[in-house]
């Protein structure tokens, strides 16, 4: 997996600079039920999110500049980042005369579908509702994330759910302890052009939360279209599949196996490592780490934020 960007010197929380976590997600499964009246595919899917993922720094200012440190290299006009997106947008509905300095230390791949851009707007959503003190709170924060992208609303409220709509309409699940090789075969994935593929199976059986739980419905929509069009994720789905159910999360082109233990999960690691696969060991988790890093925060002495990020 990518190495983060060497973090510039003077972002610390000793200078004025939070660290809040950003985490990865997968999803369990994920199927396209229909074609709702906006035109939009209406989704079933289950977010399960990760002990894994990016972590974002911010450090407001007192004027409006929102400055994004670190040039994005999948976003250099920041009319297409999410994280600028994100603080303009909370920025302009809550009439503020603040700003904001932002720097992400990124980790999760960049179009793999784990969620990265969305992970890191809703971070940056839910860090200045805090540090700016505009008290918006998750529901209406999960709202204005929506208007950002599908899966901002999931990392908004922090939990692992099941989602259907486009993907906001989320149920909190509980699916505890598990353990996942996730892996990222570097593949730019077209995402509008895999919606529109004649062979994507648009109208699957709606499921249930139980269809789910009792192993009914899984596998992912996306999954046999992408294996047409990219070798290397087949190749890759292929070799994961020695050591279980894989399954690509999102639209791809990351895939990922569960397996019985984290011993087992690392033991992958080292074997398709080994192999020059970019991969990692991950642990599922049913709350993100975002609300116990800002718990207790007010916006004054936003500097002594604890230090909680991903490693």
């Amino acid at each position: 997996m990518p190495q983060p960007l060497p973090r510039p010197a003077g972002i610390e929380p000793a200078a004025g600079w939070c660290p809040v976590p950003a985490p990865a997600k997968l999803n369990l499964f994920l199927a396209i039920t229909g074609r709702r009246p906006d035109g939009y595919h209406a989704l079933q899917t289950v977010f399960q999110l990760l002990d894994w993922g990016d972590t974002v720094w911010l450090r407001p200012r007192r004027d409006r500049a929102i400055v994004r440190l670190g040039e994005p290299a999948y976003a250099p006009d920041s009319s297409r980042d999410l994280v600028v997106r994100a603080a303009s947008a909370l920025q302009a509905s809550a009439k503020l005369d603040r700003g904001v300095e932002l720097f992400v230390e990124k980790r999760i791949p960049v179009g793999g579908g784990l969620g990265g851009g969305s992970s890191d707007a809703a971070s940056v959503l839910v860090a200045l509702d805090v540090l700016w003190g505009t008290g918006f709170g998750l529901e209406r924060l999960a709202a204005l994330g929506l208007s950002l992208g599908a899966d901002v609303p999931v990392f908004v409220h922090g939990r692992s759910a099941w989602a259907e709509g486009v993907g906001e309409v989320l149920v909190p699940l509980t699916l505890g302890e598990r353990h996942y090789l996730v892996a990222d075969p570097g593949v730019a994935v077209p995402t509008a052009e895999l919606f529109q593929a004649p062979d994507l199976i648009r109208d699957a059986a709606p499921a249930t939360i139980v269809d789910f739980l009792s192993g009914t419905v899984l596998g992912n929509a996306f999954e046999p279209v992408l294996r047409q069009r990219a070798p290397l994720v087949a190749g890759l789905l292929d070799r994961l599949g020695a050591f279980g159910d894989a399954r690509l999360t999102g639209t791809g082109g990351a895939c990922f196996v569960e397996l019985p233990s984290r011993a087992g999960a690392l033991a992958a690691q080292q074997e398709l490592a080994a192999e020059g696969w970019a991969c990692r060991a991950c642990a599922g988790i049913d709350r993100s780490p975002l609300g116990a890093a800002l718990e207790g925060r007010v916006p004054a002495g936003a500097a002594s934020l604890p230090r909680q990020h991903f490693s």
